[in-house]
């Protein structure tokens, strides 16, 4: 499908929206000290289609786009996000015994926190060691993906699914969704998040650009999509600020519709949010390096997903930390891709304290800045990015 949109398989234009260059070849492929030595930057281009209006790359998937590797997903951040949204949709929905499928459950961490409901909690996943963990953790999660549209799930059908940042990933997401719903209930359901184009685009968060995130969802575009494969929208809004949100439920194949309208959105104006933000972001840090040199005083990052990875190939941030902390195991020891800062444990930093630490990751910026705080003390400045500037962070 490259070249061509992997939701309604139209030619993408020859122009493009917006060109990255030197950016992270994946998120969670982390060289090590071996492969760091042959890892480079890699140039993308971002496109929009002039038939449907999904924003997406054009380009091959990551290699590993079934596997669902999750950093973040013990913070408290996120599992209140979700005890939140599980407790309003089987409240507001009568969902209580009902069966519930994470579709993409990584090493089960979402699902861990459906446990507390009454309900009944399954999940698939593609990576096998995550399966193991999950299993370990007494999950009942099982290895699979959804590679076919007619493909029969163990256990199903279901009245539930999840799927939550997964689908941005896919090459073929029509398939996906197919398959899922042949494996639903007549009356099934589904919760659907997705990171956010609109925030992507009003920021002008450039950094937020991946290329694990094969496809950028909009309200409408992610809509459209779902419509067409089945599933009406009861519900759609922004969750923690860069995050769509959808509850739906399957239709009958009598009432499915079928949209060619494209969605309201001036290419010429994304374009010029997404080049103005990346501008501005790369004078900020200009600014904030050189005084951080003509003072003398060192700096570290804090958080290694794909913003931090992003931010500091694209950068000076990439020439001036000495590290990215960050706190998931799996990703310690390792190099960030592209501009290949050593990724180490917090406690790192009293081996090689530095005098202030920039938190690169949107989301999680207070959670992370409370840490840091506790850990390193008072005479550590604690920075944070927002948006296309540096704040400091109160004590």
């Amino acid at each position: 499908m490259k070249n061509h949109c992997i939701s309604c398989g139209k030619k993408l234009p020859v122009k493009p929206l917006f060109v990255l260059e030197d950016a992270p070849a994946s998120a969670q492929d982390i060289p090590d000290a071996k492969a760091v030595k042959t890892d480079c930057g890699m140039t993308l281009g971002l496109y929009q289609c002039e038939t449907c209006g999904l924003v997406q790359f054009d380009c091959e998937p990551v290699s590993y786009y079934r596997d669902v590797i999750r950093a973040g997903g013990f913070t408290t951040t996120m599992t209140g996000l979700r005890r939140e949204q599980y407790q309003r949709m089987i409240g507001t929905y009568g969902l209580k015994g009902k069966k519930f499928i994470e579709v993409g459950c990584g090493r089960g961490e979402f699902i861990k926190v459906l446990t507390e409901f009454p309900v009944q909690v399954f999940g698939m996943e593609h990576k096998a060691d995550l399966v193991d963990i999950a299993r370990d953790d007494g999950l009942h999660v099982w290895q699979e993906f959804p590679e076919r549209a007619d493909q029969i799930f163990e256990g199903s059908p279901y009245d539930v699914f999840l799927s939550f940042n997964f689908l941005e990933h896919q090459p073929d997401p029509s398939v996906m969704l197919q398959a899922i719903y042949h494996n639903l209930t007549e009356e099934g359901m589904g919760l659907v998040t997705v990171p956010a184009l609109e925030y992507i685009v009003e920021q002008g968060s450039y950094y937020e650009l991946i290329r694990d995130h094969i496809a950028y969802y909009s309200l409408d575009t992610l809509r459209n999509l779902l419509e067409r494969n089945g599933f009406r929208v009861l519900e759609e809004g922004l969750v923690n600020r860069d995050t769509i949100a959808m509850t739906v439920k399957k239709m009958p194949h009598a009432d499915r519709t079928v949209r060619t309208d494209r969605e309201e959105v001036q290419d010429d104006a994304m374009a010029r949010s997404l080049q103005a933000g990346y501008y501005q972001v790369q004078e900020e840090i200009d600014r904030f390096t050189e005084s951080l040199a003509a003072a003398g005083r060192t700096l570290a990052l804090w958080g290694a997903g794909h913003q931090g990875f992003t931010l500091a190939a694209t950068t000076k941030l990439g020439d001036c930390a000495r590290y990215i902390i960050d706190s998931a195991p799996f990703k310690q020891g390792r190099f960030a891709p592209a501009s290949h800062l050593p990724i180490v444990p917090p406690e790192h930093f009293y081996e090689e304290p530095v005098d202030a630490v920039l938190i690169v990751a949107p989301g999680y910026t207070d959670e992370i800045a409370g840490s840091a705080r506790e850990k390193f003390g008072d005479g550590v400045c604690i920075l944070a990015m927002r948006t296309d500037h540096i704040e400091v962070m109160a004590v």
